[in-house]
């Protein structure tokens, strides 16, 4: 509520009040109804009184200071209430007080910019509050606006309204982390891990010093571009838990996301398998050193891993508090262990030499400079191999969260880490090229003998003869020896405590996030049945569920005991993730939504999109059949996602370029004139609920569905105050409703005071650019004659304005009827009166009518707003009259398949060619394709044969077939007698009868009833009459067995034929026949014959 105006003393005058000096500048005291306050005078409260803010008190006049010749902008100072000198009032003017400049908001409703207005309903960061309504704010006084404020007429104190925060504050009780701890350091213990110390050497073995940089820096290329990507999408709004499943589903929806979702958590079980079998391997390698294996080295790799699992899948149940202290500790050993290794380099070691060790020398790095790929490896299966070391990017950005300044930290740890972890992978792989030869036996007594001239490889020239190894049973050196980097450190015992945390922490990360991500997509509800592993038990709600499943998932991998192999299947599955990654960034910058506002600025859509690009190009080359495979899975979730649609809005950037696609061809439409080719029938019909009239609806859209533009129009009327609330409410649910059903419509209701006011609003008013009905469709006004007639003249006059704006018009006939909504009110008031039958279902068997049935309608939507009848089998019927249970099925008969039969086309008079299109396009239905096409046209009883070939060449130039042409020559002959008796009989209550009154009081009651039929209009249209009357002979004696009649619809001078006569002639044409549509287009060609 905005300030008040100065008003006289009797007014009500806002002011503050204090409970005392200690209130801080944003605190805000609650609203309490003084006992003098008058009866005028309103408290306010929300609807979400606790969740929100109020600071308003209203005074009774007998309160106020004496001097109340105040302006507008003066109100009551604290001072008023709590004053010092003995309670003494005054005003003081809020331009001056620096008081309300401090506390600026507390006179007012109307709420301060506040972020907990911005959360979600469930908001991990702070309590979710409610501003004001603009309903509160702008809505008259003459009831109370908060009406459903505080329960039993308590308060909140001001500790209560305090509390909220302090309760989100005590929740979230973990500690932010800062960019360093939170990101970084989490970055590079997951990209520092088994490849750095057990395959970084073998890598370099296999390809060389510089295909081995080229390997580094290709992944780091891949990696960076990911990284600007992450930063960007999670810069753009709070990350939940989810990693990234989370950030695509949020960006491109749930179909990209729910796609990816299982093979990201797929992928993360599958890591969890590769770290554990580097931790065995080490394991086994120490107890080969000793000869204490079990059995052999492969399953004791298995056993080691398999009881390594087994303690990290404890440790993760039990609790993970421990993780964010140990994290600084784990990496401190990993660097420790680097900084061995580099220190050990410099160390030459005589006794390391035999086994390939020889210090830096320029002879080795020239060897090693080379590829030399050996057991049928290629650059791109080691690229294969080394890229899951990558992998780790994505571990600050998954608990962004919990992180300080997200926008800040995410950019600067992710990146940092790349260019810090691929520096130290690049200076790895130099001096394990530069110090260490490729092949070595361990042999102190293979040296060479004699001269040194002749030597071809590096070994011999610093004194020893490997030349043993090419046959292959050497065990040391770069391409043997897969702890190498323990032999060259200067404390081996260092690295195998650094691969130990490396593998460790690596495994034990990928096993928690596996499940995390696991349980954010089942949480969603994306997939059926997999919502038992979204339980959460325990504070943190831990999913114990996805923990097994991970277990299982990694101890299947750990079995196989081949990192070679687990390698390159993560590397698809993470690569596939990350050119999601990148492709959202493109797909969100091209959507140009207002939404998309990232914090972080260095990217680029392009290199985005190139990025995801390189990122499948990678897939196909590192594994051909493994990246199809993935592709394949990818589009098979993608495709069955999109099918299912599930039920969530996530501002996706695919609704965003949709919206962009939209608006950007329905302007390009506009520039467009409109061609007789591309002509379609776009219906405005005039449905009210567009469940009322279920035959009307299904009809307009068996001929409309992918063709045209359907929009179902409401007018409501009768309502001395429009609720524009209830009806913008009714709006979004009905067109919910009409999405469920698969009608292709739009529901569009107006208030008007009256059909022909609120049809003028839709016709004029209803569509956008091009895409604008053209053909307004009405139910035909089966009764008519029950009524008062000025409901008549609206309804005629509604058809009349269409003319006058270029519409066609189409009005469908059923002799039972069309409205429905009768029945459905009879049913609430059943339903109200016997609560036993809350859980009826609907009687009209519609299969996809009771979508919306279960919803109850808001207290002023009218009884139509409820779907449909119920009828539950343990329980009787509503009971219905006869003719009810005939309406009833008569509403759903265009719903199912048409028996084989015909569609009759009247086609009399030629209207542009509408009444022969929409039969056309109803017949290329599948509902309607066994229907087969029957033309009847007037003629000349001499001309018979010339009419017939005359139209079906022309219905062969149209290319539209048919299966009998029937010319009638006898439209003019007289109608039977018993009939011009029966439409005389219909005419007479609305005969004027001038020549048996006086002029002027025939002339003043044809102006109070204008409807009314004068002698000589009878008389001059008296042919017309005729025609009428016996085209509904003709229609019965032709088309009685028809599945549907199509039919020109007679014309009516407007200001000539008064509407009762027109009324009159529509009835008697169409009576008694099955389904008929009468169809006058706008005589503007939507035919043509020319290509």
């Amino acid at each position: 509520m905005s300030d008040q105006p100065s008003s006289p003393p009797s007014a009500q005058k806002p002011a503050l009040r204090s409970p005392g000096s200690s209130q801080s500048r944003f605190q805000v005291d609650p609203v309490s109804d003084a006992p003098k306050t008058p009866p005028g005078a309103r408290s306010s409260a929300g609807e979400e009184s606790r969740g929100r803010l109020r600071s308003v008190n209203f005074l009774s006049p007998t309160d106020a200071a004496p001097d109340s010749g105040v302006n507008g902008d003066t109100v009551r100072s604290e001072a008023s209430l709590h004053s010092s000198t003995g309670g003494l009032s005054h005003f003081s003017d809020t331009h001056s007080s620096t008081y309300y400049l401090r506390t600026f908001g507390h006179n007012t409703i109307d709420a301060v910019p506040n972020i907990d207005f911005y959360r979600q309903t469930e908001a991990p960061l702070g309590e979710k509050l409610l501003r004001p309504s603009l309903a509160e704010l702008h809505d008259e006084l003459d009831k109370e606006p908060f009406e459903e404020g505080f329960p039993n007429g308590e308060e909140l104190t001001a500790a209560e309204i305090i509390s909220p925060k302090e309760v989100s504050d005590s929740k979230s009780g973990a500690v932010k982390f800062g960019w360093v701890k939170g990101v970084l350091v989490r970055c590079m213990l997951n990209i520092w891990g088994v490849m750095l110390f057990i395959r970084m050497s073998w890598i370099v073995g296999q390809a060389g010093i510089a295909l081995s940089c080229a390997i580094i820096l290709m992944a780091i290329v891949v990696t960076s571009i990911t990284g600007l990507s992450t930063s960007a999408i999670a810069t753009n709004g709070f990350v939940r838990g989810g990693g990234a499943y989370y950030l695509i589903s949020r960006s491109l929806g749930p179909e990209f996301g729910g796609s990816i979702g299982l093979i990201f958590a797929f992928a993360n079980a599958v890591a969890v398998a590769m770290y554990v079998v580097g931790f065995a391997e080490t394991v086994v390698e120490l107890l080969d050193s000793v000869d204490a294996l079990m059995t052999d080295e492969i399953n004791d790799i298995r056993i080691v891993g398999t009881l390594t699992v087994i303690l990290l899948l404890g440790i993760s149940v039990a609790g993970m508090e421990w993780e964010a202290k140990a994290q600084i500790v784990l990496l401190v050993i990993l660097v420790a262990a680097i900084c061995n290794y580099f220190i050990g380099s410099f160390i030459p070691v005589k006794s390391k030499e035999p086994q390939g060790f020889f210090g830096y020398n320029t002879a080795i790095m020239m060897e090693n400079m080379g590829p030399d790929f050996r057991d049928d490896e290629t650059f791109f299966s080691v690229f294969a191999i080394f890229f899951p070391a990558a992998t780790g990017i994505l571990a600050g950005a998954n608990i962004s969260g919990d992180l300080a300044d997200p926008q800040s930290a995410i950019p600067k740890g992710t990146l940092l880490a790349i260019l810090i972890t691929g520096v130290v992978y690049i200076a790895v792989a130099v001096s394990n090229g530069s110090c260490i030869v490729r092949d070595a036996t361990g042999d102190d007594n293979d040296t060479v003998v004699g001269s040194l001239e002749n030597c071809t490889d590096a070994a011999c020239t610093l004194g020893y003869d490997f030349s043993i190894c090419r046959e292959g049973d050497c065990k040391y050196g770069l391409q043997n020896d897969f702890q190498v980097m323990s032999l060259v450190s200067g404390f081996g015992p260092l690295i195998t405590a650094g691969i130990f945390s490396a593998t460790l922490s690596s495994a034990l990360a990928s096993l928690v996030s596996a499940p995390k991500v696991f349980q954010a997509l089942c949480k969603d509800k994306i997939y059926p049945g997999m919502h038992v592993f979204a339980k959460g038990y325990g504070k943190n709600k831990e999913p114990l569920r996805a923990y097994v499943l991970t277990f299982i998932i990694g101890l299947a991998f750990i079995l196989i005991a081949e990192l070679n192999i687990i390698a390159p299947i993560i590397s698809n599955f993470f690569l596939a993730s990350y050119a999601l990654i990148n492709f959202s960034v493109f797909h969100a910058s091209l959507a140009n939504s207002p939404g998309w506002r990232p914090s972080f600025k260095y990217y680029n859509k392009w290199v985005s999109l190139a990025g995801a690009v390189l990122c499948c190009v990678v897939m196909f080359v590192i594994n051909w059949w493994a990246a199809l495979l993935t592709n394949v899975i990818v589009l098979a979730l993608y495709i069955y996602v999109s099918y299912k649609k599930p039920d969530v809005n996530w501002g996706s950037s695919t609704q965003a370029l949709m919206y962009n696609q939209a608006l950007t061809h329905s302007l390009h439409l506009t520039g467009v004139e409109d061609h007789i080719k591309n002509f379609r029938p776009q219906c405005l019909v005039m449905s009210g609920y567009p469940n009322s009239r279920p035959a009307l609806l299904y009809l307009v859209h068996a001929f409309t569905k992918d063709v045209g533009l359907m929009v179902c129009g409401h007018v409501r009327t009768g309502y001395r105050r429009p609720n524009y609330k209830d009806m913008m409410n009714e709006q979004v649910r009905y067109q919910r409703w009409l999405l469920k059903t698969r009608i292709k419509a739009f529901y569009t209701p107006v208030f008007a005071d009256d059909l022909r006011q609120g049809a003028q609003y839709l016709l004029q008013t209803a569509g956008l650019g091009r895409l604008k009905p053209n053909t307004l469709v009405l139910g035909f006004k089966n009764n008519w004659r029950d009524g008062e007639m000025k409901d008549v003249e609206t309804y005629i006059n509604s058809i009349h304005d269409a003319f006058d704006l270029q519409f066609g018009v189409v009005l469908l006939r059923l002799k039972e009827g069309l409205d429905i909504s009768h029945i459905q009110d009879e049913f609430q008031t059943s339903q109200e009166k016997a609560p036993g039958m809350k859980d009826l279902l609907v009687s009209i068997n519609i299969k996809d009518f009771d979508s919306d049935s279960s919803k109850p309608s808001s207290k002023s939507t009218s009884c139509q707003s409820s779907p449909l009848i119920f009828r539950d089998t343990k329980k009787p019927p509503v009971h219905l009259s006869p003719a009810d249970e005939k309406l009833l099925a008569a509403s759903q008969q265009f719903q199912k398949k048409q028996r084989k039969g015909t569609i009759d086309v009247w086609w009399l008079f030629d209207d542009g060619g509408l009444t022969l299109l929409i039969p056309y396009l109803l017949t290329n239905k599948k509902k309607w394709c066994d229907c087969k096409i029957r033309v009847f046209i007037g003629g000349k009883i001499n001309r018979i044969d010339h009419d017939r070939r005359a139209m079906a060449a022309l219905l062969s130039k149209f290319r539209i077939d048919f299966s009998d042409i029937t010319v009638l020559g006898d439209i003019n002959t007289k109608p039977k007698k018993h009939n011009k008796n029966m439409f005389e009989e219909m005419i007479e209550p609305y005969r004027l009868k001038e020549d048996d009154m006086e002029q002027e009081a025939a002339e003043k009651l044809k102006a109070e009833e204008p409807w009314r039929i004068t002698d000589n209009e009878l008389e001059l249209y008296r042919a017309k009459s005729n025609r009428q009357i016996r085209l509904n002979e003709l229609l019965k004696e032709h088309s009685s067995t028809a599945n549907l009649i199509v039919i020109t619809m007679p014309l009516a001078r407007k200001g000539t034929v008064s509407s009762a006569l027109y009324m009159t002639w529509l009835d008697t044409l169409s009576k008694d026949l099955p389904p008929i549509l009468l169809v006058r287009g706008n005589h503007q060609s939507v035919l043509t014959f020319y290509s």
